[in-house]
């Protein structure tokens, strides 16, 4: 077909490019060992990072919610969406986050480009890591202030731009960088933001539950407070193995929220059975704290093969363990490798990151065994990762 429907030539040259993304068909509940289009594979590309997508209390949780509220939630929050197990798990969000209030969203894209739109608009100022998720730049960018990009965890820049801002003026990080597995410096992050009077927002969706002794995340690990990290935004579908998404913070912050944030006032709330199972989660991820001892066992435990075998290592001591080959093809290349011997490792390449930055993306969950992280670095190294 041609003219406007001709996407073949795009296509290809995606291909060509090595950035073309196929899905792979996962049969089965969630966890380390998957069926994987009909072949059983070791998943180290999970963010599952406490092994609770398949605990048998969250299923029953989710059952129990199912048999009491239904499967879907019928509308929005605002018209006769918003059900007793929503306003249950937003009071205990708040509780185990330390703060006034949290508000649930359907997805953690959504919660990030509602508040940030509904925050600033134009005539103020947003500041935003440079490696922040696409989620968080889109929300800056879809509030129509003015949009400028700090180098990545850099103080300093961040400093010289704050001192040129206009308008209210909103600081953006995440907490843990999805693709490079660092910790944002936020306590610098936070002075700053209060010499400036500017407003931060940390999204913590791959440090809220792993982080922390309490699983508190990031604010947690920092020992920081409220006061100091006012806007906390976390996800639910990688720690709590659940689904959606929340902001946590004062009530004034979360009424605004329910007024203007469009991607909360303007979409289906999350089926109630699903928060159900995520306050069961959340007691898990509170109680359990030998999950967190583990993945910091196993953690270290990647890092000294990688490093005793030479293979390259970025400057990671979270879950997400990247190890960088620059060109996109060898990262796919590595990774069907890899998938041959019984592997399931992501090759990230652009957009998602930056050009000439293409990786594999290793994670660690609580389940993984000591056997199975010695067997993929065994791979990486024969494979010459």
């Amino acid at each position: 077909m041609a003219g406007f429907y001709d996407f073949s030539g795009e296509l290809g040259r995606l291909e060509q490019q090595g950035l073309y993304r196929r899905r792979r068909v996962v049969d089965g509940p969630q966890g380390v060992l998957l069926d994987v289009d009909g072949r059983r594979m070791v998943n180290f590309c999970s963010n599952d990072y406490l092994g609770l997508a398949a605990d048998p209390r969250l299923v029953e949780a989710f059952q129990r919610g199912a048999e009491r509220y239904g499967v879907g939630s019928g509308s929005a929050h605002l018209i006769c969406g918003h059900s007793a197990a929503h306003h249950a798990l937003e009071d205990a969000l708040a509780e185990f986050t330390g703060r006034r209030r949290a508000l649930l969203f359907s997805t953690g894209y959504m919660a990030n480009v509602g508040t940030i739109s509904a925050l600033l608009g134009r005539g103020d100022t947003v500041l935003e890591d440079r490696l922040n998720h696409a989620s968080l730049l889109d929300g800056g960018l879809l509030a129509g202030a003015r949009f400028r990009r700090y180098h990545h965890a850099d103080p300093t820049d961040l400093a010289a731009k704050l001192a040129t801002g206009s308008g209210k003026v909103l600081v953006v990080s995440d907490g843990v960088f999805s693709m490079d597995g660092d910790l944002a410096p936020l306590p610098a992050l936070a002075a700053l933001a209060g010499r400036h009077d500017a407003g931060l927002l940390i999204d913590d969706a791959h440090g809220f539950g792993v982080l922390g002794a309490r699983g508190g995340g990031i604010v947690e690990h920092f020992g920081l407070s409220a006061e100091q990290v006012p806007i906390l935004i976390g996800t639910l579908g990688k720690a709590f193995g659940t689904f959606g998404a929340f902001v946590a913070g004062s009530d004034d912050l979360i009424e605004l929220l329910i007024q203007k944030a469009r991607s909360y006032v303007f979409t289906t709330a999350m089926p109630p059975a699903v928060a159900e199972a995520t306050r069961t989660a959340l007691r898990i991820v509170r109680d359990e704290t030998w999950r967190r001892e583990r993945l910091r066992e196993l953690i270290a435990r990647f890092r000294q093969g990688a490093e005793q075998l030479g293979l390259p290592l970025m400057a990671s001591e979270t879950a997400i363990q990247p190890l960088p080959t620059g060109d996109s093809e060898r990262a796919v290349a590595l990774s069907r490798a890899l998938a041959e011997r019984g592997f399931w490792v992501g090759a990230i390449r652009p957009p998602t990151v930056p050009i000439g930055t293409a990786r594999l993306r290793v994670t660690l969950t609580a389940l993984h065994d000591d056997a199975q992280i010695d067997a993929l670095l065994e791979a990486l190294s024969e494979l010459g990762a």
